[in-house]
């Protein structure tokens, strides 16, 4: 049973007011900051997008969407069998980031396309100007400087994959688009899955519905969100395991493993995801699979070197040039904070509520580390600003927190909380003009 102790409305007022207070003060913060002629490189501080109040009737198809999803999700999460609400789930995730997307396609551009096509593409205009792999790989890191910021910022597993798909026909903005899209709804599934492991199906399908009305969705057009899928799946396979035995456990650890090589290769600062299954081994001791993990990531560190690529020299050079660049016109204090601001809005408000509300001490072995693993990627220092993408990977593990929602009855009460979430997604959307 999940243990959930339902707060005085005073606390809910508090936890709403310091969410609110929490992105006002980035907000004022960072104006200051630019009005005190600091070059934060941001259009809109803490965001990177530009602030663009441009509602029209495209917002239409959204709001039906949520007044549909807002109505019969608590219902359909409580009754329906795990594998069909799992694909109702995702189902209903991807409509709602491409009604969210639809309200961006205006001006001849398309909302979800857009910030994939070839031009802005830093990762497949630099795949298809490479003329030999091993070269490309080998010379990476003496010559980071001469690529584009996101090439510098991430090992080059993006690239490759880029490379490879643009051979077989599969690189374009439509497919680039489909990819991140698969990755975001992904991400969701696979916490839901882990979360059924670990907490029981109660604790999952309360969680459901909030994993659908992100407002997160908003920045589904990076890559970002294909690489929380691949972690999130990876994630999950390991946590699969601690519940398995003999050849399926390892199986399972190994693929996570593998997994995690991947993800690796694709993000520096997402290897930190690892902390989750490590926590859950550890406390369903079967920290056996650990090793198993490791070994399973090996294939791609092998893979890596042997074509001339280092991942902790081409750490060390990302973290060298990032200081060296943008960061160091960013400063440490105002991002320490605004950070947090970021994916509080990624997350949504019902979210904080839930966090407060949480008392289940098995979705807090996933949720609290995820906690952790956010305030460690803040304190790095490596992610000053424009986390609302950056750390797309961490939001779906902070979500599962809503599972502190299944004591609330009748189920009018959760509708609200999903109001709110699509509330505060579309008020976003309408305000601030995505570039990516």
């Amino acid at each position: 049973m999940l243990d959930v102790r339902a707060p005085t409305d005073t606390r809910t007022v508090r936890v709403l007011g310091a969410w609110i207070g929490l992105v006002v003060l980035s907000v004022v913060w960072g104006h200051v900051l630019v009005a005190t002629h600091h070059n934060l490189a941001l259009r809109a501080p803490p965001f990177w997008s530009p602030v663009r109040f441009h509602p029209s009737a495209r917002l239409i198809p959204a709001l039906l969407l949520a007044w549909g999803i807002v109505t019969i999700g608590p219902d359909a999460a409580r009754k329906l069998e795990w594998r069909p609400l799992l694909a109702l789930t995702a189902a209903a995730t991807a409509l709602w980031a491409l009604a969210v997307a639809f309200v961006n396609s205006i001006e001849g551009q398309n909302g979800i396309t857009d910030p994939l096509r070839f031009r802005r593409d830093e990762y497949l205009r630099t795949a298809r100007n490479i003329t030999s792999m091993p070269a490309f790989l080998s010379h990476l890191v003496p010559n980071l400087a001469r690529y584009p910021q996101n090439v510098q910022g991430h090992p080059p597993g993006m690239v490759v994959l880029e490379w490879l798909l643009d051979r077989v026909g599969l690189a374009s903005p439509g497919w680039n688009a489909t990819w991140s899209l698969a990755g975001g709804v992904g991400a969701g599934i696979a916490a839901l899955v882990a979360l059924r492991e670990i907490a029981g199906e109660d604790a999952a399908r309360a969680a459901a519905p909030f994993m659908v009305l992100l407002p997160a969705v908003i920045w589904w057009q990076t890559a970002d969100a294909l690489f929380a899928g691949v972690a999130a799946w990876s994630v999950t396979a390991l946590v699969l395991a601690t519940g398995q035995r003999d050849g399926r456990a390892r199986a399972l650890a190994l693929a996570g493993g593998l997994g995690f090589g991947v993800v690796a290769f694709l993000s520096y600062g997402l290897v930190l995801l690892a902390l989750i299954p490590l926590a859950v081994c550890i406390a369903r001791r079967r920290t056996s699979l650990l090793l198993l993990a490791a070994l399973g990531t090996l294939p791609l560190f092998a893979v890596f070197g042997a074509l001339g690529f280092s991942w902790f020299a081409g750490l060390a050079a990302t973290h060298h040039a990032y200081w060296s660049g943008v960061a160091s016109r960013r400063p440490y204090s105002y991002f320490l904070f605004a950070d947090i601001a970021l994916f509080a809005v990624a997350t949504g408000p019902a979210v904080a509520v839930a966090l407060s509300r949480l008392r289940d001490a098995r979705v807090w072995l996933l949720v609290g580390t995820a906690v952790a693993v956010v305030a460690l990627a803040d304190v790095s220092g490596m992610s000053k600003a424009e986390v609302e993408r950056i750390w797309l990977p961490f939001v779906p593990w902070v979500v599962l927190a809503t599972a502190a929602y299944a004591g609330l009855q009748p189920s009018v009460r959760v509708r609200r909380w999903l109001a709110l979430q699509a509330a505060c997604t579309l008020v976003l959307v309408v305000t601030i003009w995505s570039q990516w």
